[in-house]
């Protein structure tokens, strides 16, 4: 006898309400193994692969890809037991014997084996303890009992318990809607969907009197006694040149913590304007050199680097300030971001211990992350904790700009292009490599003084990268 479940939403970091489903790995009839990844899905964070915590049959996807959902929302359905070997008789099975035992023991030691492994499988992320309980449900054994599927084990539908036998209605069956094909997917719960399914009512054609528009038993019922007209869409002006795209992910994600930093922290925008022409020189010549051997190394690499040494004489900038404990707290680590422009907007993944890294290292670790970030795959937990963050806008072509700081962080520095420019080098004109530096900061944590000297050691460190061993 089959046995379903629903596999819920899980909240994949912490904090996270919802998430759009960006594609399915399955399909129903296809099936799955225990912690086999099973759909993509798109936070306010980043793209993330959810496996499954049941092996068994897909039957039923529950939302299309491009919905947003809540989380604890189930998405997909699994029937777990799809052989039934549950420990219920078949048709085939001849009855019970007479002290109740399934002949052989084979559905009772499939249970106890079913049941053994479940409580052997660990909580995926997101699940955390209350996952769905894997117990199975009681069953009788009576023939004409109804399925944990809601239909009798005659195949007839069976009628939801206090619902008064509705009248018949020349029933048009609804064919299933793909699941990959594209738009709107209503809410409604798979006793809901059956019932509809079995009155031949379209749930696309009606609107959810439940919390978040989800389509109860009455709307069907209500369907069926009065067909609802056909929605029309909004008037839309002929060659019109605006179209509307939902903010949602990591694009809604990140215009509420901007609007958050910029509204909470008071801040101040510095700028310099620096010759790296000796920095360009030595990356030239490093580019030869065996340690640094298949790495790109890029004046970002840089930056990096010398923010690292930096901080160390200014460690304001790598502290935050928290308001509910009244303190400033000062981190001896550097969680350094990297801002990286990617497809669903922009992305901030950290490089752990940046500044115990070497050069080369540090080269490594941004061509990686960006690579990633591109690709959508950063997880959530690359994105937390950071400590300061540089943005690198000189890669479009820009000289500067003044950035907002992250949430959780005291400064960020904006990275300008480099460009051909007239300098003055020993009392005559000459043409160097000039990059532009913004350091935005938090005035709380930082004063003017503290944030000049720090932009000041970044600066001289890209202008004279020997400078670095005084430090």
């Amino acid at each position: 006898m089959p046995e379903y479940k629903q596999f819920p939403l899980a909240d994949t970091a912490e904090g996270l309400t919802e998430a759009e489903i960006l594609g399915w790995k399955v399909q129903p009839g296809d099936e799955v193994k225990v912690n086999q990844i099973v759909v993509e899905v798109e936070t306010a964070k980043a793209a993330v692969e959810l496996p499954i915590p049941w092996a068994g049959v897909v039957t039923e996807l529950l939302v299309e890809p491009g919905q947003t959902v809540e989380v604890g929302t189930p998405i997909l359905t699994v029937d777990v037991d799809p052989a039934g070997t549950g420990g219920a008789p078949t048709a085939d099975a001849g009855a019970p014997a007479a002290n109740g035992a399934v002949p052989n023991g084979a559905g009772g030691e499939a249970a106890a084996s079913s049941a053994a492994e479940s409580d052997e499988m660990k909580p995926l992320v997101g699940y955390g303890s209350k996952a769905t309980s894997t117990k199975r449900r009681p069953r009788k054994a009576s023939a004409g009992s109804a399925g944990s599927n809601g239909a009798t084990s005659g195949g007839a539908p069976a009628q939801p318990q206090g619902v008064a036998p509705e009248p018949a209605q020349p029933a048009q069956p609804v064919p299933d809607v793909p699941a990959q094909r594209g738009g709107y997917v209503p809410l409604a719960k798979p006793p809901v969907r059956k019932l509809a399914k079995d009155l031949g009512v379209d749930l696309r054609s009606l609107a959810g009197s439940g919390d978040g528009g989800v389509i109860t038993r009455e709307d069907v019922r209500r369907a069926v006694e009065e067909p609802p007209q056909p929605a029309t869409a909004a008037p839309v002006e002929a060659g019109t040149r605006e179209r509307r795209v939902p903010i949602k992910g990591v694009r809604k994600a990140t215009a509420q913590a901007m609007v958050e930093s910029a509204f909470t922290a008071p801040h101040v925008t510095e700028f310099l304007t620096v010759d790296v022409t000796p920095m360009m020189q030595l990356r030239q010549k490093l580019k030869s050199h065996p340690e640094f051997a298949g790495v790109k190394l890029t004046p970002l690499a840089f930056a990096a680097k010398a923010v690292c040494l930096a901080a160390k004489r200014t460690p304001e900038v790598n502290s935050l300030w928290d308001g509910e404990a009244g303190e400033i707290v000062f981190k001896d680590y550097v969680h350094l971001g990297i801002a990286a422009a990617t497809p669903r907007g922009l992305v901030v993944p950290k490089i752990r211990d940046a500044d115990a890294m070497s050069l080369p290292e540090l080269a490594r670790s941004i061509e990686e992350l960006t690579a990633t970030a591109r690709e959508g795959k950063t997880t959530p937990a690359d994105m937390l904790n950071g400590t300061f963050t540089i943005t690198n806008v000189g890669v479009f072509g820009v000289d500067t700009g003044t950035p907002i700081i992250n949430p959780g962080e005291s400064a960020i520095l904006a990275v300008g292009a480099i460009r051909d420019m007239p300098w003055v080098v020993d009392g005559e004109l000459a043409v160097r490599k000039v990059m532009q530096l913004s350091l935005s900061f938090d005035h709380r944590v930082i004063d003017g003084q503290q944030g000049s000297e720090f932009l000041a050691d970044v600066g001289a460190l890209l202008s004279d990268p020997a400078m670095a061993i005084t430090f």
